[in-house]
């Protein structure tokens, strides 16, 4: 009879061989490799299939709060929501000099792609005009790319974002369909799915991913890996739930190093040749942070998160360097 570490070995051989091979691993299959005892292994096949598909090369993005609090959503995660008292600043836009400064200091550090990030539900006319001068002013002096990420996108909204410059935009689903429900219910899951589909429609590459940690299952995870690609998404953030204080999430455990490490392995298998992104709350694993590195993630949104601190840019730069990745002449999947 085989032992487990015998028939973990024999799963994770088996996958190796689909996916190199250009197949795919079902929920499953998905759900089996999640459960093995070698950790170890089942990270450095997620390693093997990003080396195989990916390379070695490295895509950092950035992202500027450009719009911040008093949102109407009721996200449970969020400090942004209106409906929690969390103490952040709020502000309508971000002045224009602040935005600037951020932008080239990104692209000093050989950052290539930068978002504007809005609270709030969707775009206001007001907004959409003031997002498309900063975006402007950034083109004039940097030589980045664009990105935004501006809640629920309509007709006009989006045709306006993409003629401002905005080649990608970026909408989570924040969890898998069936968990959506027990994040937010001010919207729908399916609503950001039309977003998307929008924002695919007038020309724009897709951003998605997900937050971990909001008490949702493994095979939620599983779910929204399997999700995300259906839609074809190329580049996918993983945030760790930061629990703040004043929101509904505030008591929550922060997950475990191993938690962590096992989903960024599971979405990198589920999407083998996607940007699997480090995003928010990475800084609470401190340097174990970087283990995701050679655990299937092979992109990064490196400076400061939209209300919590990130590593330093320079300190990311270098750490990544010593992994042995070179950073991304143009953006991957661009």
């Amino acid at each position: 009879m085989e032992d487990a570490q015998t028939k973990g070995m024999g799963l994770l051989h088996d996958a190796r061989n689909i996916l190199l091979n250009g197949g795919q691993i079902n929920r499953e299959t998905a759900l089996t490799l999640a459960k093995i005892p070698d950790k170890a292994g089942l990270y450095q096949l997620a390693d093997a299939v990003r080396r195989h598909f990916m390379g070695n090369v490295f895509d950092l993005c950035s992202i500027i709060n450009a719009k911040s609090g008093n949102c109407s959503e009721n996200c449970r995660f969020c400090a942004q929501s209106a409906r929690h008292h969390t103490g952040i600043e709020s502000y309508t836009i971000i002045p224009e000099d602040e935005a600037l400064t951020i932008a080239e200091d990104n692209d000093r550090h050989g950052v290539k792609r930068l978002s504007l990030v809005t609270s709030g539900r969707s775009l206001s006319t007001k907004t959409v005009e003031e997002l498309a001068n900063l975006y402007d002013k950034m083109a004039k002096s940097t030589g980045l790319l664009f990105c935004a990420s501006a809640g629920l996108l309509d007709e006009n909204s989006v045709d306006a974002l993409h003629q401002a410059g905005v080649g990608r935009y970026h909408c989570n689903l924040e969890a898998s369909r069936n968990y959506f429900p027990q994040v937010c219910t001010t919207h729908t899951w399916e609503e950001k799915v039309d977003t998307l589909r929008l924002a695919r429609e007038h020309g724009m590459s897709l951003c998605s991913g997900g937050i971990i940690g909001m008490g949702e299952s493994l095979e939620d995870r599983i779910d929204l890996a399997l999700q995300l690609r259906e839609l074809g998404v190329k580049s996918i953030p993983v945030n760790i739930l930061t629990p703040i204080e004043g929101t509904p999430l505030e008591v929550l455990t922060p997950l475990s190093l191993d938690e962590v490490l096992t989903a960024v392995a599971l979405f990198r298998l589920i999407n083998p040749d996607a940007v699997i992104r480090m995003a928010g709350g990475r800084q609470q694993l401190g340097a174990d942070q970087y283990r995701c590195f050679n655990s299937g993630a092979n992109g990064a949104i490196v400076g400061n998160y939209l209300t919590t601190d990130g590593s330093g840019i320079e300190q990311d730069l270098a750490q990544i360097s010593a992994l042995g990745y070179t950073f991304a002449r143009e953006p991957l999947h661009a």
